[in-house]
């Protein structure tokens, strides 16, 4: 496996110069934040990756986690002294509220910082991941007793948070779980049931684990409206903040997964277990939510993080490898980096993770504005693109994290194939990012479900039209750029022909509208995609760089001649509706010959 390298440069010119990160330094709370301060900040948190952490990621895969006969949970080797050194850092707290310790910089920050993270080592980098959910959902709902005695020490990392929602009865469907909640004497509720996938759920890397655990208090409404959350740490916290006797939480066992091996990825018992309601009974899917959102981000990096791992290691074993005599090449053999198509899978990956950067460091900032900028008009716009582009950045990135990743293999031929090279791996991590935290295809729901109706439509509409302002700027940079423009004016037509059709079927005819959610939010990736190479080609061609606007330009141009096109293609599928897909049965479906059990 090849050493991870951080893109800081990458990363430096998009806040620069795409997603207008300065403008984020100006708003009201992270003045301290500029940019010459965040590129030094992420050169350092970069090296610590680098050194620290991108080491343990093919051991940790090898070793994985294990559950003791004690019932404790064990770590790879040097998990534990590696993280003990990212909270002595302080890395997991920059994004995080002043007040309980934290370093106050803009979630566009966190998320570059994440997207290292995710990229040295994926499962290690999801005990952070999970805790910062729950610090958002104690931000949003907790009463200021439990923020100040459970915050500091999470900001801080010395605790880890988990969220407790799936149920082996209620996977996607949270509202089936049964896990109860009787109100104790003291205020405080006995929290009896089981979960299951709980990452993180128990470890030797911090002494406390916070628990966040969606519960049914009796005589609550069925389904998602009856549904409460609760804290339920692991040790009980005596009065002096000093940590107590164990709760009444024990891991059953640990899942034996695909990828990720590193991460303990528990079922977990509660009996009885000591829990404190946060906000208000029958409010837990509110608070959910907030965790999730806060998640779902994070996960779409996760594709690009685990993607640009790959590329890095593809890339060189592409200059590395050499076989067969390339087309005008002299000699006995050429390296496959001088092959075309080999070429085209670089090129492929090279171009997608660029965009997908911007992207969701586009989608960061507009969280940043959503809760910084003084004018409440620019907060609630920057809320609505949030809602609009989170569901695309999760699902398609991490649907690109497994496409890209797939690439990486191939560039390795049969020694991708073999772990040793470490290529697998990133393929067998990667699959479970587009499952969890809503699966894709709910993303796609929810897009077609919840974010089109905004304003009765208009807010998706205005956004379509802020992408067509490029074309003008488009116009401006040259000949050079003709072809991006034609392409993206082609696309984008495409796409508000698919946008209008599910605004128009989406009232009366739900089921096809959410037939074609899937491919209608692929077409919403390439072309946001091919929006966001576009404005980095335009802003580079602006520097005094002539590589960096070359890069730029080749990149922009690739992407909208070779992949955008694919958008149209995707337009019968989008709105051809849900007759076929229910027109044949369950034995229809298995074919001649064969018959369904019950």
């Amino acid at each position: 496996m090849s050493q991870y390298q951080p893109p800081i440069a990458d990363i430096a010119f998009a806040l620069e110069h795409v997603v207008g990160y300065p403008d984020i330094a100006k708003l009201p709370g992270f003045e301290h934040a500029d940019l010459d301060t965040v590129v030094e900040l992420l050169e350092q948190c970069g090296e610590f990756m680098a050194e620290a952490v991108a080491p343990l990621n093919q051991q940790g895969d090898v070793q994985g986690s294990h559950l003791q006969p004690d019932g404790t949970v064990v770590t790879p080797d040097g998990f534990k002294e590696a993280y003990q050194q990212y909270v002595d850092a302080g890395w997991g707290s920059v994004p995080l509220p002043e007040e309980y310790g934290g370093g106050g910089f803009p979630r566009t920050i966190g998320l570059a910082i994440q997207e290292m993270f995710n990229s040295a080592n994926l499962a290690f980098s999801l005990c952070p991941l999970l805790t910062q959910g729950a610090i958002d959902a104690l931000l949003h709902y907790g009463d200021e007793a439990m923020k100040n005695r459970y915050l500091p020490k999470m900001v801080s990392g010395e605790w880890t948070g988990t969220m407790n929602l799936t149920e082996p009865q209620a996977g996607s469907d949270v509202g089936a779980l049964t896990t109860k909640a009787v109100k104790n004497a003291d205020g405080s509720y006995a929290i009896t049931g089981q979960k299951i996938f709980i990452t993180y759920g128990d470890h030797d890397m911090a002494e406390q684990i916070v628990h966040l655990v969606l519960a049914r208090t009796p005589g609550a409404p069925e389904g998602t409206r009856g549904i409460s959350c609760f804290i339920v740490p692991k040790f009980h916290i005596n009065d002096d903040e000093s940590l107590g006797e164990r709760n009444g939480v024990q891991t059953v066992s640990l899942e034996h997964k695909m990828g990720i091996h590193a991460s303990p990825t528990c079922v977990l018992s509660y009996e009885n277990a000591t829990g404190y309601l946060i906000g208000e009974e029958n409010k837990g899917m509110r608070i959910m939510f907030v965790m999730m959102n806060a998640a779902r981000l994070g996960v779409g990096a996760q594709g690009l993080a685990v993607a640009e791992r790959a590329y890095q290691q593809s890339l060189q074993y592409a200059q590395q490898r050499q076989q067969g005599l390339a087309p005008g090449a002299t000699g006995t053999s050429s390296a496959i980096i001088d092959f075309p198509d080999v070429r085209r899978m670089l090129m492929t990956q090279r171009a997608s993770i660029a965009a997908l950067r911007y992207l969701i460091l586009l989608d960061a900032s507009y969280v940043d504005h959503s809760t910084n900028d003084p004018d409440p008009g620019v907060r609630a716009r920057a809320d609505e693109i949030v809602g609009l582009l989170t569901p695309i950045c999760k699902s398609f990135g991490t649907d690109l994290g497994n496409e890209l990743t797939s690439l990486a293999l191939q560039i390795h031929g049969g020694m991708g194939f073999i772990e040793e090279t470490g290529a697998a791996q990133h393929v067998r991590d990667v699959r479970i990012a587009a499952i969890y935290e809503g699966t894709n295809g709910i993303q796609a729901a929810d897009l077609v479900g919840r974010k089109l109706g905004v304003r009765g439509g208009d807010s998706v509409l205005e956004f379509h039209a802020t992408m067509r302002e490029i074309d003008a700027e488009l116009a401006a940079a040259g000949a050079d750029f003709a072809g991006i423009r034609s392409e993206l004016d082609r696309q984008f037509t495409t796409l508000e022909t698919a946008t209008k059709w599910m605004l128009r079927t989406g009232q009366g005819d739900p089921n096809s509208v959410l037939a074609g959610s899937t491919p209608y939010l692929r077409m919403w990736g390439l072309c946001t995609s091919a929006w966001m190479l576009a404005r980095a080609a335009v802003a580079a061609a602006k520097t005094d760089d002539a590589r960096l606007a070359n890069e730029q330009l080749v990149l922009a141009r690739f992407y909208a001649q070779q992949l955008l096109p694919q958008c149209a293609s995707l337009l019968g599928a989008a709105t051809a509706g849900a007759d076929d897909l229910f027109a044949l049965d369950a034995n229809s479906l298995a074919g001649t010959g064969h018959k369904v059990r019950s």
